[in-house]
């Protein structure tokens, strides 16, 4: 069975193409770069609608396959920005008919997570899921990926991004921010806000941007900002970790690509003798392929979506999302 993922749900518009055996065939994308400051919406829905077509024909060539081969359709149906999530329903939904194939709409979020599990030998872990658009720590119990803690305001990936504007960094603001890290020796006081299992980063933020407008290193102030993001983070896992008796974490989403929190995952799950797991670089950030696989398993296990069941969600949280396929 072949399945053609599509993810648009912010600055990237994706197609993958994943096989029911678990080979990923095909993972093109095209992403929405602005001109300045953060990501536009109106703008970034141009930018998918205008490359779509492109992107599908490039992973159909990729993975050496025509439209007849297809066999299913999916697509990220939330969580997201509308106008993007748009672009990817109307072109998921237009597809499948013209293809007469099934047509399921996924959730983004999961599909992290499910790449992760495909890609790695994490099999029930804690899951660290940290990008633009979110920050949460989930786990798979009863039936469902429950949220054990998130963010209270704005994700991590997002946090990374507004200081690096400060600093007149284009986006995307993490790799540079990380570059400039390594070089900082001083660790400065910031805020530190974790609140039971949930998190806070919008204070942090001031406080960086204060720092840096004082006059203090910027090396130092993004090294310092990493230790004090990370490490709020790592506490919340950690704590999951206990709470759940797990022994395996998984990180996943764009932010996973950071070095540095990678270190310091590691580090808290040789303490506790767990496993510590991270999604390889070319699947954690938004990608088809990972919508591609989670459409594999929802296929294998559900019945597909009518199109009036296609309508996108941007707030569609993963603890609302039945979990057929486990």
């Amino acid at each position: 069975m072949h399945c053609l993922g599509i993810e648009s749900t912010a600055h990237t518009f994706g197609v993958g193409i994943a096989t029911s055996d678990g080979e990923i065939l095909a993972n093109e994308k095209s992403m929405y770069t602005p001109e300045e400051g953060g990501i536009h919406p109106r703008k970034a829905a141009e930018h998918h609608y205008t490359e779509a077509l492109n992107v599908y024909k490039k992973a159909l060539a990729k993975a050496g396959l025509t439209p007849a081969d297809i066999d299913a359709i999916s697509f990220s149906q939330g969580p997201g920005m509308p106008p993007s999530l748009d672009v990817g329903a109307v072109f998921a939904r237009s597809l499948a008919q013209k293809l007469d194939v099934p047509l399921y709409g996924v959730n983004h979020v999961i599909g992290h997570i499910e790449v992760g599990r495909l890609t790695t030998e994490a099999d029930d872990p804690v899951v660290l899921f940290v990008s633009g658009g979110n920050s949460q720590v989930i786990s798979y119990a009863g039936g469902k990926y429950r949220v054990f803690g998130e963010t209270l305001d704005i994700a991590v990936g997002n946090a990374l991004d507004k200081f690096a504007r400060k600093l007149g960094i284009p986006h995307p603001g993490g790799p540079k921010v990380e570059e400039l890290a390594e070089q900082g020796t001083e660790l400065l006081e910031m805020s530190y806000t974790v609140k039971g299992m949930d998190f806070s980063f919008s204070g942090l933020v001031t406080e960086a941007e204060r720092l840096y407008n004082q006059g203090a290193s910027t090396e130092d102030v993004c090294f310092s900002f990493q230790e004090h993001a990370y490490a709020m983070l790592i506490e919340a896992t950690e704590r999951a970790i206990a709470h759940l008796e797990k022994d395996e974490v998984l990180l996943t989403g764009g932010v996973a690509a950071n070095t540095r929190l990678q270190e310091m995952l590691t580090t808290m799950c040789s303490e506790r003798d767990a496993d510590a797991y991270t999604v390889p670089f070319e699947y954690a950030m938004d990608n088809g392929a990972m919508i591609a696989w989670l459409g594999i398993e929802e296929a294998q296990t559900r019945d597909p979506d009518p199109l009036e069941n296609t309508v996108i969600d941007a707030n569609w949280r993963p603890d609302q999302v039945d979990v057929t396929w486990r």
